[in-house]
């Protein structure tokens, strides 16, 4: 009896880890399609561009390069870009894509990829 007692807590507490394992993953964003992403980019150029300059050193709108997002988590940049910031010049985007588009454009903007 004890050692079936002992079993059945091994295996609750193997499904805790289980549960705990899947709680504590991020969740990763399904990429864009390549021609969605050349969309996301043409936008990250042309529209971003016009306020944060055309290099993304910044203009009307801060800079957009590496080391000035770096103090920000993804989850405030995704939701500045849907949500725009109110007060600001900053739009919201949201109409214009969605969730995982506005994150991997994080993405790039992290790693400087235009």
């Amino acid at each position: 009896m004890l050692a079936l007692i002992g079993r059945y807590n091994y295996f609750l507490g193997g499904l805790f880890l289980v549960f705990l394992s899947g709680v504590m993953q991020p969740v990763l964003a399904a990429e864009p399609s390549s021609a969605r992403q050349n969309e996301l980019l043409a936008l990250l150029k042309n529209d971003c561009g016009a306020c944060h300059g055309l290099t993304l050193q910044g203009g009307m709108g801060p800079a957009l390069l590496p080391e000035t997002l770096s103090g920000k988590p993804d989850d405030f940049l995704v939701a500045t870009i849907l949500n725009g910031r109110k007060g600001t010049a900053m739009p919201p985007w949201q109409t214009f894509m969605t969730q995982d588009d506005a994150l991997w454009l994080v993405h790039v903007l992290r790693k400087n990829k235009q």
